[in-house]
């Protein structure tokens, strides 16, 4: 069992996720409405990789680790299991430096973190962690398991609905693990136009090749703003 998982995202029209678009007014209006219709899905986490979570919460800072810490129990550490909110990040070698284990973001529910690591993280990190009473779960050896971090999310911390909010390359290994379920786009009136920006969807070079995945149109809304809010139903 894991989460009903909708990945809720707001993209340039030219469908870029990142860029100088977000610097734009058009961009900032819309990613107001992106907040309201983030809430109407009532979830009780969110998601983000790495990058996503380097550049707007923690700066890319060093972790402060102890290399001669004690060694700390194997599997997963759960430091608070009712969060009202609970943020997830993926960071799959251990390099995020936090400094509390809850996250204040705009007008949203401060969030319990929970990290979601391999196999390969270093005990130090491990102990950085508990040493900051952070939640966190193993999920993989070398690479991130989608399906089985899904699972524990669900069954450790009670999570029903989870927002997968990227970036591009976690957004991809969800999608190629077949775990969205609903696909929702808010399109800024803008186009960023670089080349080397992150689109929506992308796959990095150790996933396997997939098929195009198609949806089902589930509804069409006008924004303020002049955004569009497209919602998709994954087809099985």
């Amino acid at each position: 069992m894991r989460p009903k998982i909708i990945c809720h995202m707001m993209t340039s029209v030219d469908g870029k996720i990142t860029g100088p678009f977000l610097e734009t007014e058009a961009a900032s209006n819309v990613n107001e409405e992106y907040e309201r219709t983030n809430e109407i899905y009532n979830p009780q986490a969110w998601l983000c990789g790495r990058v996503t979570t380097d550049e707007n919460f923690t700066f890319y800072r060093i972790p402060d680790l102890d290399d001669n810490a004690p060694m700390v129990p194997d599997g997963d550490y759960v430091a608070i299991d009712d969060a009202d909110m609970y943020y997830i990040s993926v960071d799959a070698s251990g390099k995020i430096g936090w400094t509390s284990n809850t996250l204040h973001y705009a007008d949203r529910p401060a969030a319990h973190i929970v990290k979601v690591l391999t196999e390969g993280v270093s005990n130090a990190y491990r102990a950085f962690l508990r040493k900051f009473n952070i939640s966190y779960i193993i999920a993989g050896n070398d690479r991130l398991d989608c399906t089985l971090a899904s699972e524990k999310l669900k069954a450790l911390f009670g999570i029903k609905t989870l927002m997968l909010s990227g970036g591009g390359y976690i957004n991809g290994s969800f999608l190629n693990e077949g775990l969205i379920d609903e696909l929702s786009i808010v399109i800024a009136p803008v186009t960023d136009s670089s080349s080397d920006t992150v689109t929506l969807f992308e796959r990095g070079d150790s996933l396997p090749e997939r098929i195009p995945t198609e949806f089902t149109l589930k509804s069409v809304e006008e924004l303020k703003g002049n955004g569009v809010w497209l919602r998709y139903i994954v087809k099985n």
